[in-house]
This record gives structure tokens, sequence and C-alpha cells, in this order.
């Protein structure tokens, strides 16, 4: 009889911590944080690079493989360096 009885107030307080705690709000729910991605300038610039050297290589040989990699590498480095700066912009504040 005390067994049972037992049995049961621990049913019906494990049942009440478990409705309190589903009716508590979970804190970390409330705040929304923005985690800014961003978009490595150095890998722009060295996959730039190898582009434009290979695309300045088939155009123009070895002194268009130069041209076409100091090109490439600039480009891919602003590239990158805009995708971050516009992404900042628009989330900021």
């Amino acid at each position: 009889m005390i067994r049972k009885t037992l049995s049961r107030f621990m049913i019906a307080a494990l049942l009440a911590a478990f409705l309190l705690g589903s009716l508590v709000a979970d804190a970390g729910a409330q705040v929304r944080r923005h985690r800014r991605h961003h978009h490595s300038t150095t890998k722009g610039a060295v996959v730039g690079g190898v582009v434009g050297g290979v695309a300045g290589g088939l155009l123009g040989g070895k002194k268009g493989a130069v041209i076409g990699a100091g090109a490439g590498a600039g480009t891919g480095y602003l590239v990158q360096r805009h995708r971050n700066r516009r992404h900042y912009r628009r989330h900021r504040g």
C-alpha cells in the first residue's frame, strides 16, 4: 500500500516537473544572433590568380600568363572584399 502511494507520488512529481519545464521559455531562443559570413580575400586572390594565369597563358604565352595572373589576383581580391562589405552593410545595425 505504501509502495503504491509512493510510486503514484513519484509519477505525479515527475509529471509536474516535466510540465513546468516545458512552460519555462528558453532564454537562448529569444536572442537572434547574426553570424557574419566572411569570404577569404586571400583565397579569392589565389583562385583569381590561377584562373587569370591559365587564361593569359592560353591567349598570350608566358608574358600573357604573368599579366593575367596579376589581373586575376587583383580582381579576385576585390570581388571577395566587395562580398564581405556588402554583407556587412546589409546586416549592420
